[in-house]
């Protein structure tokens, strides 16, 4: 199992019940493909550095993953084809 941080922006326009919804969609993927998630950090609604979309602002939210690095690609996957998640960075953390 390696260690990977998950940084996604959820779109502004979701309310709070669907955020929340996100987040467990997101953890059940995790969990899914044996991994799971250690640490959550929501960072609130932020303006976007750049317009995405439609979008100026966004719900920033970081995960601590430990996962088998050959399911990565899934994980990926999954969040690139979820509508309420318009950007995603997954990234191997320093052990």
């Amino acid at each position: 199992m390696r260690h990977y941080e998950l940084t996604y922006i959820v779109a502004s326009d979701v309310d709070e019940e669907a955020f929340r919804n996100v987040l467990t969609q997101v953890q059940q993927w995790v969990e899914e493909l044996q991994g799971k998630v250690t640490e959550t950090y929501q960072w609130g609604r932020r303006k976007l550095a750049y317009q995405i979309g439609e979008y100026t602002e966004g719900h920033y939210v970081t995960h601590q993953l430990e996962m088998p690095p050959q399911t990565t690609s899934a994980l990926e996957r999954n969040l690139r084809l979820y509508a309420p998640i318009i950007r995603h960075l997954l990234v191997r953390a320093d052990e």
